[in-house]
Formats: structure tokens, sequence, C-alpha cells
């Protein structure tokens, strides 16, 4: 199984992407760590990542696609698929890795986006920022780092969607009930992805099961 996360600050992508890489058996590539461990190794990488990170500037997209394509080519050689967390973060990055991925024979059966309303994802920001003292996660940063998120990630769905492998999950209700429809959907799809070609699949919306079901979001519940 070879999985993309997509989705906005605190709507559960680490949580969810090492849940599904523990029941699938596969690496569970966050390329956040990926870099700090690259950095604390002293890799060539790391030493690269470890200059821009002292000048205060981004870690520039090729440095992070090489993170990338490394771990895809890990994950050929040793027969398994992958979750990728971190990336993309924009369109460019997303036809980047996907070109890797082409060469590598290594393209995502999914990209699997968790959606969640900015209310809810500002409320558990600020709760987790005050469980772990990050006094500059204040709410009109965390806004603003959900404003930028919405504006360069619509492109990256719509060209999912266009190909037909976008699945998306609503991430508003509890992390438990979440990862058990995450699971289930996988389940269904990684029996399908090696009979059904890309070009003939679509986009899967699963965001109003949980109404379906009885399972109210946070913002429907009293109180």
């Amino acid at each position: 199984m070879r999985v993309l996360m997509i989705a906005p600050p605190g709507a559960g992508k680490g949580t969810q992407g090492a849940l599904i890489a523990a029941y699938f058996s596969i690496p569970h590539v966050a390329t956040g760590d990926l870099l700090r461990d690259h950095v604390a190794r002293q890799s060539e990488l790391g030493r690269a990542v470890q200059t821009h990170l002292q000048r205060g500037e981004l870690v520039p997209d090729q440095v992070v696609l090489d993170i990338v394509r490394l771990a895809l080519a890990t994950a050929k050689a040793a027969g398994t698929g992958y979750v990728l967390d971190g990336v993309p973060r924009n369109i460019e990055q997303a036809r980047a890795i996907y070109r890797i991925a082409l060469e590598l024979d290594m393209t995502a059966d999914v990209a699997l986006h968790l959606q969640a309303d900015d209310g809810e994802l500002v409320r558990r920001l600020l709760a987790r920022a005050a469980l772990e003292g990050r006094s500059d996660d204040t709410e009109d940063v965390i806004r603003t780092r959900l404003r930028v998120y919405r504006e360069v990630t619509h492109p990256i769905l719509s060209w999912y969607g266009q190909r037909g492998i976008l699945v998306s999950v609503d991430a508003m209700r509890p992390a438990e009930a979440v990862g058990r429809e995450i699971l289930a959907a996988l389940e269904v799809l990684h029996s399908l992805t090696e009979h059904v070609p890309e070009q003939a699949r679509r986009t899967i919306d699963l965001t109003g099961l949980g109404d379906a079901f009885g399972h109210p979001s946070p913002s429907d519940t009293p109180g």
C-alpha cells in the first residue's frame, strides 16, 4: 500500500500516518523526522539541512525531494509500500514527487485527505500549544498557517482528484473513529489497486459517513 497524507495542521496526520504504517507493515516516511535524523547523523543531506536552518532559511525543495527519493528507493528495495507524511506542501512538490515515484515505479495508490474546519483545528492547536508550552503558537499565528495551507493545498487536491486517487475523510471526530474508517477504506482499496488502473479510478469522499452512521463531529455536539 502506497499512501500520501494531505492534511492541515492539527488534523491528526502524524497519528493516522503511524496507524496506517503499523497496520500495513510499511514505513512511515515523515519528512520532518527524516530531516532531523539526517542532521543528527551529520549525513551529507543532514549537513546541507543544518546549514539552511542555522541561517534561518527554509529547507529547499530539492533537499526535501532528495530525502523522499531515498526513502522511496529504500521502500522499493525492501519490497514494501509507504506512508508519505509531510509533503507535498504545494503543487510543484506534488508533481516532482510524482516524477520521482514514476522513475522508481512507486507511484501512490491513495492520496488521503484529512478534512477539518478551521475552528476545530484552532481549538486543537491551541490546546497542544498550552500542553507543550509553545508560547509562539498564538491564535493569529495558527490562523495564518491554516490560511496558507488552504491557499496552497487546493490545487494539490484537485490534481489528485483528477488522477482518481484522492480519498477524503472527516477528521473532526475522535482519532480512533477516524482511524477505523481510514483502515476500512484502505483495506478495500488495497485489493482494488492491483486490478484497477489509475486512469479508471474515481475520487472517494467519505466525509459524510460519520453523520450517516450517527457519529456527529465535535462542532455538532451540545456544550
